[in-house]
């Protein structure tokens, strides 16, 4: 996510102008904006004609800048698109003041978001934004006598590394062995979360193995994948299959996994843990909480919505000033649907409250 511009506006509001540049963008979007912000963007519109010198064809379509008051938000997965629809409150055509309209948003799409900003909110996009220039995943590829590195960016991926050794029909033990070290260095220098180590063959096998034996830490992050070639070729092959998506949900499924079983063993210990609405606002109104776990759903409900009657976001707010962490589940994967069961939202405690 690119942010483009911030600027204070009346009434305590801050207008903020955001690109989405990948799906995952427009899928943080999805929790970001909500009902009864103004959200502003170019879109067309299909504008009737009803003058005597132009035949009625059902209407024509015209490029205009818009401003809704946001209603509706659908992220669209399989359309690569967010759906955000609204009454139009600002345009350039007045005729088309208070009909409404929906922005379908695509990566690079440039829009205005003014609005009462909350804190997770701001967090989640400023995260966002991070990640355009911090790639989390690296690509290895590996066969006899050459390797390669690849970061996969916003935009594609990028070569880090070019590693030879050279190969004959001798003993070429050393050289396999100067080839794995040398990879496995440069693997250990980078900051990724995780690594996909590809290629044709079992040279990569013999790679892992190696890197298994010389670097414990490094081996937790790697995922083997068959290819048929390697250097650029083979990362396209790693990139067709899907397999960095599949990694980067795998490791956003780990991190969200491992603090359920630290929650579920402190709940099992009848120790330092919280869970539910109302239990979870206490241990936040008392310093409580060390990391507060809430369900993006959670993100949306209001006080008095159904059994709910705490204020989701006074609690992150209060979490956050006493030094706590706050991690936003995902209800799409296992370790969400397991808090959902909990009452969407947890927390694990510094110490155990009465």
């Amino acid at each position: 996510m690119r942010i483009a511009d911030r600027v204070q506006v009346e009434g305590g509001k801050e207008r903020i102008t955001v690109v989405p540049e990948t799906l995952d963008d427009l899928w943080h979007l999805t929790y970001i904006l909500e009902p009864g912000d103004h959200v502003s963007g170019d879109t067309t519109r299909r504008i009737q004609r009803n003058d005597d010198q132009m035949r009625d064809t059902g209407g024509e379509r015209e490029h205009m800048y818009v401003t809704i008051d946001v209603d509706d938000v659908e992220f669209a997965r399989f359309a690569n698109r967010l759906r955000v629809g609204g009454e139009i409150v600002d345009c350039s055509r007045e005729d088309q003041l208070g009909h409404h309209h929906t922005l379908n948003v695509e990566e690079r799409t440039e829009l205005e978001v003014e609005k009462h900003w909350k804190s997770d909110q701001l967090e989640r996009l400023q995260e966002a934004a991070e990640a355009a220039d911090n790639p989390d995943v690296a690509i290895a590829t590996v066969e006899e006598g050459q390797a390669y590195v690849h970061t996969v960016a916003q935009y594609g991926t990028e070569e880090r590394a070019s590693i030879t050794a050279t190969t004959g029909k001798g003993d070429y033990a050393q050289p396999r062995k100067e080839l794995f070290s040398e990879l496995t260095d440069v693997l250990a220098r980078m900051d990724v979360d995780a690594i996909i180590l590809a290629g044709p063959g079992f040279t990569k096998q013999d790679a892992l193995d190696y890197i298994e034996d010389n670097s414990t830490d490094l081996t937790e992050k790697i995922t083997t994948v068959d290819t048929s070639g390697v250097g650029d070729r083979g990362v396209h092959e790693v990139l067709k299959r899907g397999a960095v998506e599949e990694v980067q949900a795998e490791t956003r499924i780990a991190e969200e996994a491992n603090l359920i079983d630290r929650l579920m063993d402190e709940i099992g210990k009848g120790e330092k843990a919280a869970y539910g609405p109302e239990q979870v606002a206490k241990a936040a109104e008392f310093g409580a909480v060390e990391t507060l776990l809430v369900l993006d759903e959670a993100l949306r409900r209001e006080r008095g919505d159904g059994d709910w009657d705490v204020d989701v976001d006074e609690v992150i707010e209060q979490t956050e000033q006493q030094g706590g962490e706050v991690t936003v589940f995902s209800s799409d994967f296992d370790p969400g649907l397991q808090l959902s069961n909990l009452g969407e939202v947890a927390a694990i405690l510094r110490y155990r409250l009465d």
